[in-house]
């Protein structure tokens, strides 16, 4: 038994020496039971100690000692004492339950006799804490040739054994976050993150912005913004953003400035003021003359001046050009009403203001019904081309009286030539 006890010493140092450079996963198992001789069929008890080497989800590697005492058929109280070294086939993975089979060889004292041998059996595991397991097994123990009362025989075992494991050792975890490396999904996290079931650092949003470096932990964001939303897409994290439905500038806490006048529009009383504008505290245009007329648009800011006057005294004028003639039927501008047109078109441009009116006319040839609708046709081609030219419908208006209103009376080819006609009155306000 010194022998023996000494080989069982050796492995267990050996085996310790092992797992220094693994994951330290390790158990000790205490176990009890009975054993048969299948010659002698006696029974006796089978105390038995293992330890158990983590190798991976489908292997573990144990060394075990076990002693066969007080067997019915037997001379002495020690029957046999047998140290092994098996692998064990896990036949499921992190399970509470795991059945397994195991088999390996071992070196057995039989009596006074002593030989290598091999074993052979299947069994299950029950957790019932993180390092706390019960186990039953059977199995089978190869004998060795032996003599027993004047015998010769090859001494063979059953045995049905059952115990307790206690797991040791510590799983090699790099990141220090509490899960061991085989499990840590995320291996390099940061000391002191808190991680979920994987080793990954919590994401309670599941904006895929870790928690350790989000902002907004709670609702869910970019990672161009620390894991904050920004619901209007103005690159400002919505906590940050005074105006977080809107989008607008960094400048202004995230709120627009439409008009571009240095004021931003939650603060702006006036939110349209023309580009370029000067503009007060609250945004609106300055008006220094007080003529309703803002500066960047007042031709006079410092003299008190009309609307339609771009904020200049003007004094109303009325011109008379035309009228401008058509032929027979048509609404057609010939090129001497075309050029009394553009004379119209240059003094209406050079004018601070100007109401135009049109006014088309017809001979008495043709229905009235046919005349009137030529009549508006031939005012409408003078405001279509005064348009063309850049003068502003707004103060151009226009209307056909048919052959109503002659000029001269329709009584020859001449005067009704002359009644084919278009007149305009043109008001201007000259510019000072």
């Amino acid at each position: 038994m010194k022998k023996f006890t000494l080989t069982f010493i050796t492995l267990l140092i050996v085996s310790l020496a092992f797992a220094q450079t693994a994951d330290k996963k390790w158990g000790l198992g205490l176990e009890g039971g009975v054993y048969g001789n299948i010659d002698n069929k006696g029974v006796g008890f089978m105390p038995g100690i293992y330890l158990s080497r983590y190798v991976s989800p489908s292997l573990d590697v144990f060394i075990r000692e076990e002693l066969g005492l007080f067997n019915s058929k037997v001379m002495n109280n020690l029957d046999l004492g047998a140290l092994s070294l098996n692998l064990k086939y896990k036949l499921a993975k992190e399970s509470k339950v795991l059945p397994y089979l195991y088999g390996g060889l071992g070196y057995l004292n039989d009596n006074e006799d002593a030989g290598v041998n091999f074993n052979a059996g299947l069994g299950s595991k029950f957790a019932i804490s993180p390092g706390t397991s019960l186990f039953l097994e059977g199995g089978y123990i190869s004998g060795i040739e032996t003599v027993l009362n004047g015998k010769t025989l090859n001494d063979d075992f059953w045995k049905l054994a059952g115990g307790i494991e206690f797991s040791f050792g510590k799983a090699k975890d790099s990141d220090g976050d509490g899960v061991s490396d085989r499990k840590d999904e995320c291996p390099g996290t940061p000391a002191g993150v808190k991680v979920d079931e994987k080793g990954c650092p919590l994401d309670r949003d599941g904006d895929g912005v870790p928690d350790y470096k989000d902002d907004c932990p709670d609702e869910p964001g970019g990672a161009a913004l620390n894991g904050c939303p920004d619901k209007d897409g103005d690159g400002i994290a919505d906590y940050k953003d005074d105006c977080p439905d809107t989008p607008g500038l960094k400048k202004y806490k995230g709120c627009p400035d439409t008009d571009g006048d240095g004021v931003p529009d939650p603060k702006d009383k006036c939110p349209d003021t023309p580009k370029g504008c000067p503009v007060d505290v609250d945004g609106c245009p300055l008006d220094s003359d007080g003529d309703g007329v803002i500066d960047c648009q007042d031709d006079c800011p410092t003299e008190a001046g009309l609307l339609d006057n771009k904020g200049c005294p003007a004094n109303w004028e009325e011109i008379t050009l035309g009228p401008v003639y058509f032929d027979f039927d048509k609404s057609v501008l010939k090129p001497d009403a075309i050029a009394i047109l553009d004379k119209a078109v240059e003094k209406l441009n050079s004018s601070a203001a100007y109401d135009v009116t049109v006014s088309g006319y017809t001979c008495n040839i043709g229905t009235e019904e046919y005349n009137q609708k030529l009549s508006e046709r031939r005012a409408k081609a003078v405001v279509v081309y005064l348009a063309k030219k850049g003068i502003d419908n707004a103060f151009v208006g226009a209307k056909g009286y048919g052959e109503s209103n002659p000029a001269v009376p329709n009584t020859s080819i001449e005067n009704r030539r002359k009644n084919r006609r278009a007149e305009f009155e043109i008001k201007i306000k000259r510019r000072r």
